[in-house]
């Protein structure tokens, strides 16, 4: 993957079930991680005394986390609804030259912020909560 501009990471939602994604925020800075855990299956005998993993065994999850700032309000009622209920719904994230991620995620963190002489800004942590699918583009 070649260099890419950050803001070309987009985060998208899919909040009637229809497979149409829709921007819902102006996000400032993306993460996204995939994580792994491993299982252990090391004993007495492992050679060396070197551990030993199972492959494809544990769980994997991925974490999605962002800023930035409302871009309507209709944006931020559907966030805080979307959040205040409880659900898990389907999001999308874009990364430039490499693919499409997207799936069933639930946001597990919501903060607002502001200084008295700047704008309202928000921060979103989204934990996987299915199996997700990837595409190359």
């Amino acid at each position: 993957m070649t260099a890419q501009k950050g803001r070309d990471l987009l985060l998208k939602l899919d909040n009637d079930g229809s497979g149409n994604y829709q921007a819902v925020a102006g996000l400032r800075s993306h993460t996204l991680s995939f994580n792994s855990q491993s299982v252990d299956i090391t004993h007495q005998e492992s050679t060396g005394a070197w551990r030993e993993l199972l492959a494809g065994a544990g769980v994997r999850s991925a974490s999605i986390n962002g800023s930035g700032i409302f871009k309507d309000a209709q944006s931020d009622a559907t966030i805080r609804q979307i959040f205040f209920n409880n659900n898990i719904v389907s999001w999308q994230v874009i990364i430039p030259d490499f693919g499409i991620v997207s799936g069933p995620f639930q946001i597990t963190s919501l903060e607002f912020s502001g200084e008295h002489d700047g704008e309202m800004t928000f921060d979103l942590a989204l934990e996987s909560a299915g199996s997700l699918n990837f595409t190359s583009i």
